[in-house]
């Protein structure tokens, strides 16, 4: 008899991970609020870059996958992922999706059921928070009636190369025979499984891949202020730098940070600390400032760089490439692009924007969503690069347009003033 797989949240974790459970044969039941999102999925469309249409498709025809805005519709489950989001509210975090979750399906709970947590939150949610809500909601008690565990995700739209099934999973339980439990189910949706001792290790694993890169881009990114002030190619020196073969990784400067994580899960490990020890985390709070400070650098260089050509911010007519957090992908989630556009549209600016990764996305009222053509180019005063989509042509760009501002390394010509 197939197991029932109950994903709550159909973003861009949770529908992967459905779509994973049906190719690996469960029944699954994508669970989410948004009913926009229901009836697409009911519709066989994808709103994930990483998931096709055909997927959804032929999950739907084999009648393996249901999408439902109903937690009726999870009775009598046997594995549970909740994958719901955790913003920050005035610098803290905000449980209350995964609170919802967990009042939602506690009823539905049966004796033998597993419940796992992926949702990037701080060491001791899954223990401290979410359990409760489960067991209280239930009339169980884990581990003795059910499982839980806690297993950070690992998705990174738009990588063709890293996908879920081929990243290596961190799982946990919250003892012994719930590890076991949540290993046998992962082993099943991906190659490698990389169990740890508790939840609070693998939510911890979650917050420091994360700060880990949130630093480095911040380090490049100041690097990069300083290095165009000294007179120096700070590209040229990041790329020397990445042919030393032991020490060094190699971080690229750029407009700031965005997506579901970076510009969030940093400051959950920051709140944590100064929870739990009474002392600021400085490496994060300085990352934080420098990365959010980025937006309004390109817009202060740009205004320099027109200043130069004779022409002001207020009435020229701007060409945006990119408006999602990250090239080859349509997430616009906290992207450093969008607060450029708005700033330059609040300074005068006729801000137009390309993206053709971005779908019925209104940034604001005053930018003008255009495809990435000749003429375009042509009769702008500036094309602001802000995510390098490989579909972009390059080559034409440098050809034809009067000046590129290019804070992707893309461009090189005589018209190109980098980042």
């Amino acid at each position: 008899m197939r197991e029932k797989l109950v994903v709550i949240g159909q973003g861009y974790v949770g529908l992967p991970l459905a779509m994973r459970g049906v190719e690996a044969g469960f029944d699954v039941v994508g669970i989410d609020v948004d009913e926009w999102r229901v009836k697409r999925l009911s519709a066989g469309e994808s709103y994930v870059e990483d998931i096709s249409d055909d997927q959804v498709k032929a999950a739907l025809r084999a009648g393996c996958y249901m999408a439902s805005a109903d937690y009726a519709d999870a009775k009598e489950f046997d594995i549970c992922l909740i994958t719901v989001p955790t913003p920050l509210c005035e610098s803290a975090p905000d449980l209350r999706h995964i609170a919802s979750a967990g009042r939602s399906i506690a009823p539905l709970i049966q004796r033998g059921a597993t419940v796992v947590l992926e949702s990037t939150t701080y060491p001791g949610t899954t223990e401290e928070y979410l359990r409760p809500i489960l067991e209280k909601g239930s009339g169980l008690r884990a581990p003795d009636d059910f499982f839980l565990g806690y297993s950070p995700e690992r998705i990174d739209p738009g990588n063709s190369r890293w996908r879920l099934e081929n990243t290596p999973k961190v799982v946990s339980g919250i003892d012994e025979y719930s590890q076991k439990k949540i290993e046998v189910f992962y082993r099943q949706i991906v190659r490698d499984v990389v169990p740890v001792s508790s939840p609070q290790v693998a939510e911890l694993c979650k917050l420091l891949e994360n700060t880990f890169r949130h630093v480095n881009i911040a380090l490049v990114n100041e690097l990069s202020i300083f290095a165009q002030q000294l007179g120096i190619d700070v590209w040229e020196a990041i790329d020397a730098a990445s042919t030393k073969p032991f020490g060094f990784m190699r971080f690229t400067p750029g407009p700031g940070v965005g997506g579901h994580c970076l510009p969030i899960d940093p400051s959950y490990l920051s709140w944590a600390v100064k929870r739990g020890l009474g002392h600021n985390f400085r490496f994060v709070e300085l990352a934080n400032d420098i990365n959010r400070s980025m937006p309004d650098h390109v817009v202060r260089r740009l205004a320099l760089a027109l200043n130069r050509r004779a022409k002001p911010i207020k009435g020229s007519r701007l060409l945006l490439l990119g408006l999602a957090y990250k090239k080859n992908a349509g997430d616009c989630r906290e992207s450093p692009a969008i607060e450029v556009a708005k700033s330059l549209c609040k300074l005068g600016a006729r801000v137009r924007a390309a993206d053709p990764y971005v779908k019925g996305f209104l940034a604001s009222p005053n930018i003008e969503i255009v495809e990435a053509s000749r003429q375009e180019f042509e009769q702008a005063d500036a094309v602001v690069i802000l995510t390098d989509h490989d579909c972009f042509d390059y080559e034409m760009i440098e050809q034809v347009s009067p000046f590129i501002f290019d804070t992707r390394n893309r461009c090189r010509g005589p018209n190109v003033e980098r980042l």
